[in-house]
């Protein structure tokens, strides 16, 4: 009998993003991305309510409004200024730019746009404003070791993976 998803079960899977209007894929995992179900949410809530029950071999769909999870999209977030302003550093499409205001608050920004004479940059979350679907292929499901629920994760040797690849997209 296979092992179906529930508290407690260590999960591996990889997932891609696809924008419902485009169909074009926004963002993929497809390296297993592995976590303990019901300690480690790492996608959003949503998705890891499809996921109970499911087992390994499975792949399902969950659609998802960005508005729900991230907000309505804030154009007051959006700044354009003038290309000789920016450092060099900057100066690429898809650049993530951390920026605090004037309280000590961070946002991450992304530069959306550039041409010869200025730069965006938005802070909206990617998603905002799109109607997504995830589409998730579970790998493995199993029970988690103790080190891997106090840890909520797997835990591999040698591994070198960036912690904000792990949040939703």
């Amino acid at each position: 009998m296979r092992e179906s998803i529930q508290d407690g079960k260590f999960v591996e899977l990889t997932y891609k993003v696809t924008d419902r209007k485009s169909g074009h894929v926004l963002t993929s995992v497809e390296f297993p991305l592995g976590y303990v179900h019901g300690h480690n949410e790492i996608l959003a809530p949503s998705v890891h309510h499809e996921l109970e029950g499911k087992s390994a071999g499975d792949v399902i769909e969950v659609p998802i409004d960005g508005n729900q999870i991230f907000g309505v999209r804030d154009e007051s977030l959006v700044f354009s200024d003038r290309l000789e302003n920016v450092p060099e550093d900057y100066r690429q499409v898809g650049t993530s730019i951390l920026m605090e205001n004037d309280k000590g608050q961070t946002r991450s920004f992304l530069v959306t746009r550039m041409d010869d004479e200025t730069l965006t940059v938005d802070g909206n979350n990617p998603l905002c404003g799109r109607q997504v679907v995830f589409t998730l292929e579970i790998l493995t499901v199993r029970d988690a070791t103790d080190e891997e629920t106090r840890m909520g994760a797997s835990i591999m040797a040698g591994a070198d993976v960036d912690p904000s690849l792990m949040r939703p997209v």
